[in-house]
């Protein structure tokens, strides 16, 4: 619980310093940017480029049309559809994710034959992938459901999400001791009842921060892919609709952008409440008997090799 409120003041004291340095820079930088040798190194301050955000909170109760609903509750709305699909993607994502980290950590062969092309998978370009795939997808149909839109920017959610998710459950699998793993075949434990009591709990602490990887990573697919795909209702298309009055209105547009900042912080939050009662799980395994043999085990090992203690 003590983790979740130091996150938690992280995020607002990430927060504070962001907007101070926001208006820091507007108030000392210069209105047409700096620039060195012809090259652009700082933005411009004015309030065109740069409103203040006290400005961009105040456009947010202001309503998007004339007669309208206010900016805040249009941001809601795209927000929590984006956030749907989202979770779509990280789900499937992390599942696949999640298989694959099993098998490579089961079988050699496929680690050194698909990490590489899993690696390799993340420097292709989102947005030339996000047109092939709804190319691809376009004619699919789950019997008379035909395929959706949002079924579309879910899969390119989940394309990021499965990455951070497959490298860091490899690494967690692979984490137990050879002590433990041994001490666990001792008990003829096969390889399915190793990895459910010894090796899961024991990559839950590299599941957690992969996770949210994996949560900011989706959340950036999702609003690439609304782009890319011209999926209406989320935010990802509202951060269009809105940069299209940038010159008259440039605070609506980042009211936009901050929903989608939101947005990932939101994602973060759920994934740091999913970590909870997994943790506390993980602490009522380490407390049993086989697990606390198996982490005193190498204790004694060392303890017999230098000649103090029971070498057994």
């Amino acid at each position: 619980m003590r983790r979740q409120v130091r996150l938690a003041l992280g995020t607002l004291g990430g927060l504070a310093l962001g907007v101070a340095l926001w208006e820091g820079y507007k108030a000392v930088g210069n209105p047409d940017g700096s620039s060195l040798f012809g090259v652009r190194l700082l933005p411009r301050a004015d309030d065109l480029s740069m409103p203040h955000v006290t400005d961009v909170l105040g456009r947010l109760a202001r309503p998007e049309l004339t007669g309208g609903r206010p900016v805040w509750l249009v941001v809601l709305d795209a927000a929590v559809f984006t956030l749907g699909i989202t979770a779509v993607g990280l789900l499937a994502g992390g599942l696949f994710g999640l298989v694959l980290a099993v098998l490579m950590q089961r079988f050699r062969v496929v680690e050194r034959g698909l990490l590489p092309y899993v690696v390799l998978s993340q420097t292709v370009p989102l947005v030339a992938l996000a047109p092939l795939v709804a190319g691809w997808s376009g004619g699919l149909s789950f019997g008379a459901y035909p395929w959706q839109d949002w079924m579309t920017v879910a899969m390119i959610a989940a394309y990021l999400a499965f990455f951070p998710v497959a490298v860091g459950m490899l690494r967690g699998l692979q984490s137990p001791t050879a002590a433990g793993v041994e001490l666990m075949r001792s008990y003829a434990a096969g390889w399915w009842r190793t990895l459910v009591k010894l090796r899961l709990p024991a990559s839950l602490p590299y599941l957690f921060p992969a996770l949210r990887l994996a949560g900011a990573a989706a959340v950036v697919g999702a609003v690439v892919g609304e782009i890319s795909t011209g999926t209406r209702g989320g935010i990802g298309r509202l951060v269009i609709e809105y940069s299209r009055e940038a010159t008259s209105d440039p605070a609506k547009v980042y009211t936009a952008m901050l929903g989608a900042a939101l947005l990932g912080l939101v994602v973060a939050g759920l994934v740091s409440l999913l970590e909870l009662p997994l943790m506390r799980h993980r602490r009522r395994v380490q407390d049993h008997p086989v697990a606390a043999r198996s982490q005193a085990r190498p204790a004694r090992v060392r303890a017999g090799r230098s000649g103090v203690g029971d070498p057994a």
